[in-house]
């Protein structure tokens, strides 16, 4: 039986299991994808969770390659207004490459994520957990961490209620192309009167852009899926810069505000943290940073439960210390994304306000 059993193995998986492995704990990490991913998704590390890294010995790698600064380039209607630099919000890097150096570090520790491993069904009792997947053989551990996503499979099968809300509509089109021709000095934000526009971000230590844009309506107003063609036309539209073809794209997806936090995040001996826990706005890039904080408070509860004469008694200092944070970053958020859709709406604003 193994002491931990991790499911999901984005930042806050890993982030967990990295830590739960260097203080001595039997861990395995399933995942339902059939392998990692290279997209940049959640982008920056605030410096709380550098801090996290740092203890894990991942932080090296990771400042090596990010930027500690980056210089927002604004335009309105097309023309350049202003250049801000941002230099105290932590460290600019594509959620891929976070994800590489935990499983790297994690690996050098003896354990490798098992993909293609799909939940099907949990049971417990006093002694442990009992995970069955969609194919292979069950899995038991003391304990289990769901930490899947928004969609968490672990929080579904335990009938946990998401409570909140969900816009149907997108409220954004993301995804990483390249951009030749376009300086990489800069990450820039194109907006209109309206609140509309286009952002091209530089990941560092590639070649390509993260690229966020307003969506794109068909004849009848109906937002288009993403696709290449609807980048070029968007940024066509507001950026007017002629030459510049977009290109290579590897991640092209919809985003939609989601405002949910789960009713709990334990369940006897199953927990939830990071997105299967709560989802927010993303102004202010807490996210990542804030189920890489669950994974921290997570981590410690568990070895204390493994270690500690009161064993299960320590149990519930998780979700009391995290259940409160959750709710107050959800709210947070929610009020960061209000100030940036009124900010970009200014002649030299922009994402910036959701720093504020």
């Amino acid at each position: 039986m193994t002491d931990v059993l991790i499911a999901g193995s984005g930042p806050t998986g890993l982030t967990l299991a990295c830590d739960l492995a260097l203080r001595g704990a039997a861990v395995r990490v399933i995942d339902q994808r059939t392998g990692p991913h290279r997209e940049s998704r959640g982008k920056g590390l605030r410096p709380s969770s550098v801090e996290v890294f740092e203890r894990l010995g991942v932080a090296g790698p990771l400042t090596a390659v990010g930027a500690r600064e980056v210089v927002l380039r604004k335009y309105f209607d097309g023309a350049h207004v202003s250049d801000t630099p941002v230099t105290d919000a932590g460290l600019l890097i594509g959620q891929w490459q976070i994800e590489e150096a935990l499983r790297e570090r994690l690996a050098g520790l003896g354990v490798r994520v098992e993909y293609g491993c799909r939940l099907a069904g949990i049971t417990q009792d006093a002694s442990g957990v009992r995970v069955e997947p969609a194919q292979g053989p069950a899995i038991e551990a003391r304990y289990l961490a769901g930490c899947d996503g928004g969609r968490s499979t672990t929080r579904t099968l335990l009938g946990i209620p998401f409570e909140g809300s969900t816009q149907e509509e997108p409220a954004m089109l993301v995804g990483d192309v390249r951009a030749e021709g376009l300086s990489r000095e800069f990450w820039h934000q194109w907006f209109t009167s309206e609140g509309t526009g286009i952002m091209l971000c530089p990941m560092p230590g590639t070649d390509s852009f993260q690229l966020q844009a307003s969506p794109e309506p068909d004849g009848q107003g109906v937002p288009l899926p993403p696709s290449l063609e609807g980048f070029q036309r968007l940024f066509d539209r507001y950026a007017r810069i002629p030459g510049i073809r977009l290109s290579d794209p590897t991640w092209l997806s919809s985003w939609r505000v989601n405002v949910r936090v789960a009713a709990r995040m334990r369940e006897g001996r199953v927990f939830l943290a990071g997105d299967a826990a709560h989802v927010h706005p993303i102004a202010g890039g807490l996210g990542m940073n804030t189920g890489i904080d669950d994974a921290a408070a997570l981590g410690r509860t568990l070895a204390a439960a493994l270690s500690g004469p009161d064993g299960d008694g320590v149990l519930d200092a998780y979700q009391a210390e995290r259940l409160p944070v959750a709710a107050e970053v959800v709210a947070d958020t929610a009020r960061r994304y209000e100030r940036v859709l009124a900010a970009v709406r200014t002649p030299g604003r922009g994402t910036e306000a959701g720093l504020e």
